[in-house]
């Protein structure tokens, strides 16, 4: 068999390398790129000016160790000072892994790991159960929490087909343990059946918001701080719709006596963190979350460094902030997430739009909010390692002079929010040759 002209270039815009010079901007998504364009990486830059610690930090040494775990064949090169990374991906492999993410100093979260493995879970040759040790909550300022991600991304990963089918089960993601932050101390099981190829996603209809469910969790502190959590977060929900539940989840030892066969309790920090979700009449859940700030009259910080070291900062308790406050800060942000209009949460745009240029060679399209910066910055990453290119169009429904039966078609048109945009692109037809063949 001769191979075409168009072959020899699909082969050679494969094996062109993707060279960033702006260091660890974007560090988990360029990542995830490579692995699935199969693509090679190279970081120049990393942290250059910074003068005491140059270089990758230790959560991304960490995640690079992860993502060695999970593929096989992947070289990693690393530079002496560490300001340079070349990372050629593997095959995805899945199956049983357990990792300890960092905890302290430049550690992040368990969430912030799983963000980044959610896109690769589904492509393995084998199901992926994934244990992942560490902090698990009071870090949403920068990172998303399990409760978070698991109201939010899981339903996603749904959509486009996956765990869909009766070979295996869907998606899950399990606390089996809490760690709050800065000790951490928790534990996180997640699983992910495989799939041949994923589904091509319309999710433009928005609904109208039914219920509002959530969580308020305490570690080491006092029961009745989430009581008073979880009963002003619904204060401020119960002015517009009744169907409003809060539950509460408080861990106050090790776990060594409970009941059920879990092995239950929490790390050695203290914490206090809430996560609700909004569910609309087509389906859509929108969630947002937020953790008690220890020190209120504390500035935010800039940096990666200054980030970290907010939360290993002794608690002040003249300083804490109130339970109630931090309940009607998640309700405000819940509400701002409604607001906006999206049939997906501001966070996991990246992630949906990711998933988008996967699908079949067919359109997809939905409907999201004001992009995040975030989110403008992978649309270019997106078009350089797969080709794609997202059509984006404004849809403002109102401004059309329609009457109002002709503005709630069904669109989202009277959700009290301001302009929305109908995001729709070509899947590249990615498969996972791993279950074609089996």
């Amino acid at each position: 068999m001769v191979a075409t002209k168009s072959d020899n270039n699909n082969t050679k815009a494969s094996s062109r390398t993707l060279k960033y010079h702006d260091g660890a901007t974007q560090f988990r998504q360029r990542l995830i790129t490579s692995i699935l364009s199969h693509r090679p990486l190279l970081l120049r830059n990393i942290r250059s000016d910074d003068l005491d610690a140059p270089g990758l930090r230790e959560h991304e040494a960490s995640f690079l160790r992860l993502l060695d775990r999970m593929t096989n064949g992947t070289k990693i090169e690393i530079n002496a000072t560490g300001t340079q990374l070349r990372f050629k991906p593997g095959v995805l492999l899945g199956g049983d892994i357990e990792h300890d993410c960092p905890v302290g100093g430049f550690g992040r979260s368990v969430g912030w790991f799983l963000e980044g493995i959610f896109p690769l879970a589904a492509f393995g040759k084998e199901p992926l159960q994934l244990t992942l040790n560490g902090v698990t909550d009071g870090t949403s300022d920068i990172d998303p929490s399990v409760d978070y991600l698991s109201s939010s991304f899981i339903p996603l990963l749904i959509k486009f087909g996956i765990g869909v089918d009766d070979d295996h089960p869907p998606p899950a993601l399990k606390v089996t343990k809490r760690g709050a932050a800065p000790l951490g101390g928790g534990s996180v099981d997640f699983y992910c059946p495989i799939i041949k190829e994923l589904k091509p996603i319309e999710f433009v209809n928005f609904g109208k918001v039914k219920r509002v469910r959530g969580t308020a969790i305490s570690c080491r502190i006092p029961p009745s701080s989430a009581a008073r959590v979880a009963h002003s977060a619904k204060g401020v929900m119960h002015r517009l719709l009744p169907d409003v539940w809060i539950h509460t989840d408080v861990h106050s030892s090790s776990g060594k006596k409970r009941k059920s066969g879990d092995v239950g309790g929490c790390g050695p920090s203290p914490g206090l963190s809430v996560n609700l979700t909004a569910t609309t009449t087509e389906g859509v859940c929108l969630s947002a979350e937020c953790s008690m700030n220890h020190n209120t009259t504390q500035s935010d910080s800039a940096g990666d460094m200054q980030q970290q070291q907010q939360h290993q900062q002794p608690i002040e308790r003249k300083n804490m902030e109130l339970p109630e406050e931090l309940g009607k800060r998640s309700a405000s942000l819940l509400l701002q997430e409604i607001y906006a209009g999206g049939c997906i949460d501001t966070s996991a745009q990246s992630f949906a739009l990711l998933m988008m240029c996967l699908t079949p060679e067919d359109v997809s399209r939905i409907r999201l909010g004001q992009l995040s910066k975030y989110t403008i910055m992978s649309l270019r990453l997106y078009k350089e390692a797969f080709g794609v290119e997202f059509k984006l169009r404004l849809d403002d429904s109102e401004s059309d002079g329609g009457s109002d039966d002709e503005s709630d078609d069904g669109f989202g048109a009277k959700r009290g929010g301001g302009q929305t945009i109908i995001c729709s692109c070509l899947g590249i037809g990615y498969r996972n040759m791993a279950r074609a063949s089996t």
